[in-house]
């Protein structure tokens, strides 16, 4: 495993919200058309569910540290993109982040959080 157990138990921490954000997409019929309104590619919509439970699931287990952990902060780079995007364009469409579960509007909030969960991931990459 590598690493001190600060970097693991953030890694963990991610991967938990990671997973559960997976699990909830897929088991969301609605999520694929919340994506395309937030302005998701066509071409990443299915396989997201997939990568997020994959990426959960490797980070919980602390297996090759720290490369997961900087998988998933590139995803939520790009997850942070895409919803300033939409706030500085005016459009507020439905987070989607977690399914069904968070059916809010995007908002500051959103940003924040996503900040909130890149800081678990350089905890997870540098500890």
């Amino acid at each position: 495993m590598g690493g001190s157990v600060a970097g693991w138990l953030a890694g963990a921490v991610l991967g938990v919200v990671l997973l559960v954000a997976g699990i909830a997409k897929r088991v969301d019929r609605g999520w694929p058309a919340a994506a395309r309104a937030l302005g998701a590619p066509a071409w990443a919509i299915a396989p997201l569910p997939w990568v997020e439970i994959g990426l959960g699931a490797v980070l919980i287990s602390g297996l090759l540290r720290p490369w997961p952990a900087a998988l998933a902060a590139v995803l939520l780079v790009l997850f942070t993109v895409l919803v300033v995007v939409n706030l500085a364009r005016g459009r507020r469409p439905p987070c989607a982040c977690f399914g069904a579960r968070s059916h809010e509007p995007i908002s500051a909030l959103s940003v924040l959080r996503n900040v909130g969960l890149l800081g678990l991931a350089a905890v997870a990459v540098v500890a």
